[in-house]
């Protein structure tokens, strides 16, 4: 089937945007999102967001005191990036065509970044493969451009910040059947790949299939990248954490996967 190529007519950006809001909420429970511009004390990339960055990071500080200075950091990095990313999957996998992500802007929330505003515009669709890649290399490049205002507030090293990215995408990809049903193991490891490669992230995590005693065959993800939140609350590693023994991770994960099922 040859590929489709085309924008929203103009007249027809604001419905298309208040669809995708809308789908976004839908589909999540907890994307909270409104058309508009930016607002004063928004986070956008582009803008001077140091005094943004730097409030946000000692609201971090005040809460958890004996954290320390990479949780901060991993936190601004953190909470500046999951709403791209949810919304570029969602824009996709859920909607079906791509509003302009670069306009984003962010609300800061007490020490959480939370709720959206984008512009009304054109929106392009195409194949799956195609609108993936051209999310995924704009959802990169808003991320180097956040870590380069981190970086300018306090530090944070590329490297476990691309890696802790790749990790939101992948647990995205494990949810992708929920998002959009009907989505099988193989289609949810095929886009995970798409994913990582248009955002330059291969080989920075992985989905892994783990089969249960029942025979079933659920996702299961595979991380290089560590969120830090024990620092904040000592002895509690994330069932997917990569610090701990394998044979840990993989039961925890297995024992959660079971636990989903049974509340489905």
């Amino acid at each position: 089937m040859a590929a489709r190529n085309f924008l929203f007519a103009a007249d027809d950006a604001d419905a298309a945007l208040t669809r995708f809001i809308a789908a976004a909420a839908r589909t999540t429970g907890f994307m909270d999102g409104a058309p508009g511009g930016w607002m004063p004390g928004w986070h956008q990339v582009g803008r001077d967001n140091r005094a943004l960055l730097e409030t946000l990071y000692a609201r971090l500080a005040a809460s958890y005191p004996k954290a320390g200075q990479p949780f901060y950091a991993v936190r601004l990095w953190t909470n500046l990036m999951w709403q791209p990313a949810y919304l570029a999957v969602l824009a996709v996998h859920v909607h079906g065509a791509l509003p302009a992500l670069a306009g984003l802007s962010q609300a800061v929330r007490g020490v959480d970044v939370s709720g959206y505003r984008l512009a009304p515009g054109p929106q392009w669709r195409d194949t799956d493969p195609a609108m993936i890649a051209r999310a995924g290399r704009d959802l990169r490049a808003m991320g180097d451009a956040v870590l380069a205002e981190i970086n300018n507030v306090t530090r944070l090293k590329r490297l476990p910040a691309l890696r802790l990215l790749a990790d939101r995408m992948l647990g995205l990809m494990l949810r992708l059947d929920t998002y959009r049903p009907g989505t099988g193991l193989a289609e949810q490891r095929q886009f995970c790949a798409l994913w990582l490669e248009a955002m330059g992230l291969a080989g920075q995590g992985d989905l892994e299939i783990l089969d249960l005693q029942d025979g079933t065959r659920v996702p299961i993800i595979a991380r290089k990248g560590c969120c830090l939140d024990y620092l904040a609350f000592p002895g509690t590693y994330c069932a997917s954490c990569p610090k701990q023994d394998e044979t840990v991770r993989l039961e925890r994960q297995r024992q959660n996967a079971i636990a989903e099922r049974q509340a489905g």
